[in-house]
């Protein structure tokens, strides 16, 4: 499922929902990438959190999992401000540029934001516990 994220009535960035599995797993990951320009300004974690409750609910999805190489310190804030699991390291995990990549894997269930992720991210930013 792929979106296109905006902001300012231009496009800013791209969220892809992938690798969907039915059956007992229920489970997909998310890749995305925003532009710079906007990078900070809470775009990406808006995005992420939306698709996240749709895929929990319109879905009907149990995990949502995104992998960042651990080097991208931006990629790496949106899912800590989004309070995803850290999960550890998946060794090689994706051929990037050449060449296998490590990277962090994150994660959540459905059962950690009853009232949604998106609710979860604005609370945060209106300083809500």
């Amino acid at each position: 499922m792929p979106f296109a994220v905006t902001y300012g009535g231009r496009l800013v960035g791209q969220l892809t929902v992938a690798n969907i599995l039915w059956g007992s797993a229920c489970s997909a990951t998310i890749g995305y990438w925003v532009d710079r320009a906007v990078a900070g300004r809470g775009v990406m974690p808006t995005a992420v959190a939306l698709a996240t409750d749709h895929c929990f609910g319109a879905v009907g999805l149990h995990r949502i999992e995104i992998n960042i190489r651990p080097e991208n310190t931006a990629s790496l804030r949106v899912v800590e401000k989004l309070g995803f699991r850290d999960e550890g390291i998946r060794l090689r995990l994706l051929h990037i540029n050449g060449a296998w990549a490590d990277h962090r894997s994150y994660a959540l269930t459905a059962g950690e934001v009853p009232d949604g992720l998106l609710a979860r991210w604005q609370a945060a930013q209106a300083g809500a516990p």
